[in-house]
């Protein structure tokens, strides 16, 4: 295998300001996996050049902050800067999306790419372009990988394309938390700018919002028609109804120690609240079912009494 050699990326070259906060996996403008996966590869072979930002030439940093902003997500020039940027993800917890790092100069940072999935990733190679490789490859990147930050969730699926007679909504679920908590749901202001009063759960979602299980995203919106994840819906049963850890000892493949829904996940299997997959996974980037969606509040609501 040809040996790779790639040029640190040193200061900023052009100013662009920080980050907005994680984007939410909820938000009905969010791209998809698919649509951020095509928008990369449309730069493939791109030839590299140090400082360069169009496809006629582009570093690693120029790649990823082109391909970001075309979702309106705003990454720093560097590879540094991006770095410090987003939430940090282990690898056993790498998402279609997530930024992967490199030192591949011998002093901390100095290559960015995007993760595709499969242990893949697509980047600007100093020797290659705009090329797929294996985050892996014991040649070369495998032993130079630094870390991963999480700039923004992308779902497998639009929103608009999620049938809520299977799936379980935002909605849904405030609904049915507020209905098992016996909240009070007379109060229809939520103070989200996308729930009126007269939305048919503006009661159960005002109730949960005060309770502090739910809180909107950086836009101030709840996203009432989006769906949601087991690991998301995990946090919110254990905020929900204050579980503590059991007496059950069950561990996932998906879940390493650093993922931000751990705690949740260990204490709902610890108390036979949810089980896994049959390949031995939590399987936290699914959309939770109506069914699952009932099922888990009911074990829970029966473990807090």
């Amino acid at each position: 295998m040809k040996k790779k050699w790639l040029l640190p990326v040193l200061a900023s070259l052009m100013a662009f300001s920080a980050t907005p906060a994680l984007a939410s996996a909820n938000s009905n403008t969010q791209a998809t996996q698919a649509e951020l996966t095509t928008t990369a590869k449309s730069f493939l072979n791109t030839p590299y050049y140090y400082g360069g930002t169009t496809k006629s030439g582009i570093d690693c940093s120029a790649f990823t902050m082109s391909v970001f902003k075309q979702f309106g997500i705003q990454l720093d020039r560097t590879s540094r800067g991006q770095y410090n940027q987003g939430t940090s993800v282990s690898k056993a917890d790498l998402q279609v999306g997530d930024l992967v790092f490199f030192n591949t100069s011998g002093s901390g940072v100095s290559h960015v790419g995007i993760y595709i999935g499969n242990g893949n990733m697509i980047s600007a190679e100093s020797s290659e372009g705009v090329a797929i490789s294996s985050i892996n490859d014991p040649y070369y990147w495998g032993p130079r990988y630094i870390g991963a930050k999480r700039i923004a969730e992308f779902p497998s699926v639009k929103d608009a394309a999620i049938d809520f007679s299977v799936y379980a909504s935002r909605s849904e679920v405030a609904k049915q938390l507020a209905v098992a908590l016996e909240l009070d749901m007379t109060n229809t202001e939520s103070g989200f700018t996308d729930v009126k009063t007269n939305h048919k759960n503006a009661g159960a979602i005002a109730a949960v919002k005060e309770k502090g299980i739910f809180s909107g995203d950086e836009n101030g919106k709840f996203n009432p028609f989006s769906p949601i994840t087991k690991a998301q819906l995990a946090n919110v049963l254990v905020a929900a109804f204050k579980l503590e850890k059991g007496s059950l000892d069950k561990t996932f493949s998906d879940v390493s120690s650093e993922h931000y829904a751990a705690n949740s996940i260990e204490i709902l299997a610890s108390n036979g609240i949810v089980s896994g997959k049959a390949d031995g996974s939590f399987g936290t980037s699914d959309i939770v079912t109506l069914e699952q969606l009932s099922s888990m509040i009911q074990k829970a609501k029966l473990l807090s009494k």
